[in-house]
This record gives C-alpha cells, sequence and structure tokens, in this order.
C-alpha cells in the first residue's frame, strides 16, 4: 500500500518525537540529523534566532535547555500536515516540554518543581527532508511559572493551555486533501472579514457567528492569555490589540504565510506574518513608540461541525517586546539580583 506524502511526513517526525519523550542528548541529535537536510534553516523564538543545522540548532537551543531541565520530556497534543497553495510540504506540532526545572534557562531561575513551556513548531519538508524549521517556544511561560515575569500583567487567563477537548490532535492518515482545504479555507475566509473591523465598519462587520463557535477557546500566549468565547477574545485580545496598533492588516504585501489544513485542523505558519504600528494607547503595558513592527505567530485551529472550537496562538512577543526598545531579558536579570546562585551585580546565573 502506497503511503501518502502528508502521513509519510508525520512518521518521519515520529523519531524525534519519541527521542524526546525520553529525552537524551545522543539519540536526539541522531534523530534531528536524520531527519534533517544538512543546510537546514531553524528558525526559532527571541533571543535564539536563526541557526543552520541540526548540530547547531541543538547546541544552540537543546544543550542550555537540557542543562536546565535534566529529565526533559516532550509531549505533542497536535500533529498534523498538509500542502500549502504555494505547494509547500509542512508537518505541524503543538505540545509542551515539561520536567523539573534545576538550573537556570536563560538566566530565568529554577524553581526546584516541574516546569511547563508550550511549543508550536513547524516542520518544511523536501525530497523526504526536513528543509526549514520554524518554532515558538513560550519562554513567558517560565519567566511567570519562576515567579520572575518583570513586564505587565497578561488580560486573560494564565493556565497550563489544554490539547484538544476531543483528544484527536495526533491526526492519523491517509490524508484528506478535500476536508484539509475545506477546513482551510474557512479559516482563511474568517481572517479575511475579522480584518474588516475597524476600516470598514464596528464589529459587526467580521460576521464572527459564521466563523466562531460560541464556546470557543482562545489560547494565546503567556503575557495574552486566555479567552472564553467571542466576548472574551475580543475583550483580552482583539480590543488591546486593535486598540494599539489599528492598521493591522495594511501591509500584507510585505508579509507572507502559509495555511495548511488535515481534517478538521488548520494551521499557519510565516516569518513574519503580521506588520503594524504601537500607536494610540500602547499595548501590553508598552507606551506608544510610533514604531513599525514585525510579528511571528503560529497558530492551529479546531473546527467541530463547521466552527472553529479551539484556536492555539503563539507569538513571539519577545521579538515585538525587542522591537518596541524594551529589553526583556534586562529587566528579568533585575529582578533576579537578589536570589541565590545569582550574581548580585547583573542578576546573571553563576556558573
Amino acid at each position: 500500500m502506497t503511503t501518502d506524502r502528508h502521513t509519510a511526513h508525520k512518521a518521519l517526525i515520529a523519531p524525534v518525537r519519541a527521542a524526546m519523550y525520553d529525552f537524551e542528548e545522543g539519540s536526539v541529535r541522531r534523530a534531528l540529523k536524520d531527519l534533517c537536510a544538512d543546510d537546514a534553516l531553524f528558525r526559532l523564538a527571541h533571543p535564539f534566532g536563526d541557526t543552520v543545522g541540526a548540530d547547531a540548532f541543538y547546541s544552540g537551543a537543546y544543550t542550555p535547555l537540557f542543562r536546565a531541565i535534566p529529565d526533559l520530556e516532550r509531549r505533542d497534543s497536535i500533529v498534523m500536515a498538509g500542502p500549502t497553495p504555494e505547494g509547500a510540504n509542512w508537518v505541524g506540532c503543538g505540545g509542551y516540554y515539561t520536567g523539573t526545572f534545576e538550573k537556570p534557562f536563560l538566566d530565568i531561575p529554577p524553581t526546584g518543581h516541574q516546569a511547563v513551556m508550550r511549543f508550536h513548531e513547524f516542520y518544511r519538508f523536501e525530497n523526504g527532508k526536513v528543509v526549514e524549521f520554524q518554532a515558538l517556544w513560550d519562554l513567558p511561560e517560565v519567566m511567570m511559572q519562576a515567579g520572575a515575569w518583570p513586564m505587565a500583567p497578561s488580560l486573560g487567563l494564565e493556565w497550563h493551555v489544554p490539547g484538544p477537548a476531543t483528544e484527536d490532535g495526533l491526526v492519523p492518515g491517509p490524508y484528506d486533501a478535500d476536508q484539509g482545504h475545506e477546513t482551510c479555507q474557512h479559516i482563511i475566509e474568517m481572517l479575511d472579514y475579522l480584518k474588516k473591523h475597524p476600516s470598514l465598519g464596528g464589529p459587526e462587520v467580521m460576521e464572527m457567528e459564521r466563523f466562531w463557535h460560541p464556546r470557543m477557546n482562545w489560547y494565546g500566549p503567556s503575557g495574552i492569555g486566555t479567552g472564553r468565547g467571542i466576548k472574551g477574545f475580543r475583550n483580552w485580545h482583539q480590543i488591546p490589540f486593535l486598540n494599539a496598533m489599528p492598521d493591522r492588516g495594511q501591509y500584507v504585501d510585505e508579509i507572507e504565510y502559509h495555511f495548511f489544513g488535515d481534517r478538521n485542523y488548520a494551521a499557519v505558519t510565516g516569518w513574519p506574518n503580521m506588520i503594524q504600528t504601537v500607536t494610540q494607547d500602547g499595548w501590553m503595558g508598552i507606551a506608544p513608540t510610533g514604531t513599525k513592527i514585525t510579528m511571528r505567530s503560529l497558530d492551529f485551529w479546531r473546527l467541530e461541525n463547521g466552527l472553529i472550537r479551539e484556536n492555539w496562538v503563539m507569538v513571539d512577543l519577545l521579538d515585538a517586546y525587542s522591537q518596541l526598545g524594551v529589553n526583556v531579558f534586562k529587566r528579568l536579570r533585575e529582578f533576579n539580583k537578589a536570589r541565590l546562585g545569582f550574581d548580585p551585580e547583573t542578576g546573571r546565573a553563576l556558573q
């Protein structure tokens, strides 16, 4: 029996996921190297940046994480795949890393307790190898668990964001091209309607009831939090976002984003996939600077009976803060000065 391309790609990811479940350096390095092309581009959230090649990526990202959490464990709640309209083939994984936070990570102080860090990771395949990786790790979530979040409080709920309510996020094969396309089109049309507000009218022009389930959950990144229902989404994310950046959606010719669907799941990836200017009342406690910024967002949606019931959203907030002239890590180190194991002058972890 011939396996379709997208089911095969999910199978190729499986050894990396398995190696990271019982995380051990040698097995993870080998699995990553086997999966990726030699010149694969790895793009990770601020402050990590871009690297080329699996070994360089492992050393720059996983080595410090594994040092901080020596019983590191990866858990996936979403694994989906599909083609973009542009013809690229992606696999999207969503879940969290967890384990005992024993040593500092990026100068975030350890807690000695179990920690959780949510991730969205996207893999682009060519000829059976990963050639590009885009990922957002919820570093602010780790800061909050350590009692070291130095920024404004979230408007939405901060909690351990769950996986799909239907527990079917590890989407099985064979790939259903028709359903994947239909799910994707629902999301694309919904986003087109969202962009009509406020330039074309009030909230009614978004026709959100056509697209969103009345009991939907919008799971935002730490620093924004979760909103329940259309009211929660608007109160805790959309209204503050549009008040701060009313020109959102006006620079689509300067960005790129790629949608793909797999049964009743859809995803979008882009690096960046938003551009807007922080004006008006500012955003997330940051004063308006008039600065035009880019944003990276990697998202998943789940449809239920033709409506969006759950939406997992990751935004590289630390990169947005950095573009607005706010060094979150410098502020974090100021908070750490009085902690044991940290230099009282710099707030950096002592080696």
